[in-house]
């Protein structure tokens, strides 16, 4: 019994030893973390930390726990009796910003961390601030507050996350790859980074996540659950389908094919497409850089006979809700003289809103360098820039798509929605930084979130905002706040916005507003103006217009998905 106890005695003692080199090697200095403007990438390390056992519960866990469990209520409640003992907590602070930014107002989150700031300058309160400036469509702002905080020997798991999101964004995959390994080293069991991290793992290990996740509470809201339940129901019909891998069969290197008009009426052109074969069945597809992949409607899908795999709901702007739709597989797509074969579609269930046969993601071409010439209604594709470490034969091919989106989004409901599990893998297996060549640099950087584009633009003098690229929407639009912001703006009963969600129902206009993009500068009268917030929260940062076609219809658009890199060309008739 003796020799027992001088033995657990022992174990004690080498435990605690453990314990305090953990704590001690913790607190070791960091690295530096550049910001994504500096030319190499951040260090990615960390020291071990054996398990220690969970402390008893303090109200800050509580408030967490409750913040998690999507108990908002009680989680403000319990943040804020924290902030009446300790009105300098920090954690209570981020906090209760982070229960804003879920129950989306943004504006209560961005007060409660300038008080939070005001009460203490803690890094703790920086990195919620970050978070609040991101979803701001601040970018640059928010990244400088994650590395300001670990280049301050603050090793945070949220830092590291946001400063992936941001990495992502830029096409910065390698780097942003090296931030989400570090953020889910540091804390494997925060939801956000579990989202994100877990597109890593095999599908095996996605679907046995995702019914976990599902199966407790969470603090996502109804639509984000319902499409991470598509995702997990599209998983699961993958393990009973052959394996698919959407690949170009004739590899060329260039093409050239005409851009078809989309009317509204006999003198009014409201889009370009393609013409487009989905196993051998010719129809006529809207070509979108809002949207992504293969969208066709049922009458198509029907004659092409594309069987449903899974099903989900399937929408864009307006606010009728989503339509039902399912996820099928083509043999065959043909596009000019390309062909595509055994490629993931979306069917939509009901005819299109836009008078054609669906809808065709710019995306689908993001291994060539897209050139959309609308006044000459050309298409083109020609080969991305080489690298200057590999040779023109190890170039991409052009279906893999490197370094798919923002991890972590299910396959949505948004129009097309594409999953990264149908493309090819690519011969550059491991994520790479974007690379801007020599004859690029004149290329306006764009964020890149998922299939989105999102491009910096100024309305009048004020600071640049986040304008989604939209070749698919008719009419360019402000957000009801950035227009507010500018100019004067009053409701118009006699204007109408229809998209894959039906009618918006409160539309308005801006009197005036001088749109500066990439090197182009044009002055809008009696701007369309609706709610965009929808569309912010989905993506997680502030969006505040749509360039349309009616602006987009008058240039030249060249894209490099790849990079992150686009380029606009006026030319005068």
């Amino acid at each position: 019994m003796l020799r027992s106890l001088r033995q657990c005695a022992l174990i004690l003692i080498f435990a605690t030893l453990l314990y305090g080199q953990g704590v001690t090697e913790g607190q070791k200095s960091v690295p530096p973390v550049p910001s994504s403007a500096s030319p190499s990438p951040a260090t990615v390390g960390g020291s071990f930390s054996p398990y220690v056992p969970a402390p008893a519960p303090d109200p800050i866990s509580e408030a967490n726990r409750h913040y998690r469990r999507g108990e908002f209520d009680a989680a403000i409640k319990t943040y804020n009796l924290v902030l009446q003992q300790n009105p300098k907590s920090p954690d209570a602070y981020a906090g209760l910003a982070r229960v804003y930014l879920k129950q989306k107002h943004v504006d209560q989150a961005y007060e409660i961390v300038t008080q939070g700031l005001k009460a203490t300058d803690s890094p703790t309160v920086h990195i919620a601030l970050g978070e609040v400036l991101f979803r701001q469509g601040k970018i640059p702002e928010a990244e400088q507050e994650w590395v300001n905080a670990i280049n301050k020997g603050y090793p945070n798991a949220r830092a590291y996350w946001g400063l992936s999101r941001v990495r992502t964004a830029l096409s910065l995959y390698a780097q942003a790859k090296q931030m989400l390994d570090k953020a889910h080293e540091l804390d494997s069991t925060d939801p956000d980074i579990q989202k994100y991290w877990i597109n890593s793992l095999s599908r095996a290990e996605q679907i046995q996540f995702w019914e976990n996740y599902l199966a407790s509470p969470t603090n996502d809201d109804a639509e984000t659950r319902a499409d991470m339940q598509h995702r997990l129901d599209y998983l699961r019909a993958l393990q009973n389908q052959p394996h698919h891998s959407c690949h170009l069969v004739n590899h060329i290197p260039s093409m050239e094919t005409n851009l078809l008009r989309i009317m509204r009426d006999p003198t009014h052109i409201t889009a370009y497409g393609l013409a487009v074969s989905v196993n051998g069945k010719k129809g006529k597809l809207l070509l979108d850089t809002g949207a992504t992949g293969i969208l066709i409607d049922e009458g198509l899908a029907r004659k092409a006979d594309i069987t449903a795999v899974s099903e989900t709901n399937i929408g864009g702007i307006g606010d009728k809700g989503r339509a039902g739709g399912f996820f099928g597989f083509a043999n065959s797509i043909k596009i000019g003289d390309l062909e595509f074969q055994d490629c993931r579609v979306s069917v939509i269930e009901k005819r299109s809103v836009f008078g054609d046969d669906g809808l065709i993601g710019a995306d689908m071409l993001s291994g060539f360098l897209v050139d959309i010439d609308f006044p000459k209604q050309k298409l083109r594709l020609s080969p991305l820039p080489t690298r200057p470490d590999e040779k023109a034969s190890e170039v991409t091919p052009p279906t893999a798509k490197e370094g798919s989106g923002s991890g972590g989004n299910a396959p949505s409901g948004e129009a097309g929605s594409n999953s990264s599990a149908q493309s090819s893998p690519p011969v550059h297996r491991a994520p790479r930084d974007r690379y801007i060549a020599p004859e690029m640099q004149s290329y306006t950087q764009v964020y890149r979130f998922g299939h989105h584009l999102l491009v910096p633009t100024r309305i009048g003098d004020s600071a640049a905002r986040l304008f989604l690229l939209d070749t698919g929407m008719q009419i360019t639009q402000l957000s009801l706040e950035a227009a507010e912001e500018s100019t004067k703006v009053h409701e118009n009963s006699q204007m109408h916005v229809h998209g894959l969600s039906g009618s918006v129902a409160k539309v308005y206009s801006a009197d005036k507003a001088l749109l500066q993009f990439g090197h182009l500068r044009q002055e809008n009268q009696d701007v369309v103006t609706f709610n965009l917030s929808h569309l912010s929260d989905q993506e997680g940062t502030e969006i505040s217009g749509i360039l349309g076609f009616t602006t987009l219809g008058l240039l030249e658009i060249h894209i490099d998905y790849r990079d992150g890199i686009v380029d606009f060309t006026y030319h005068h008739p």
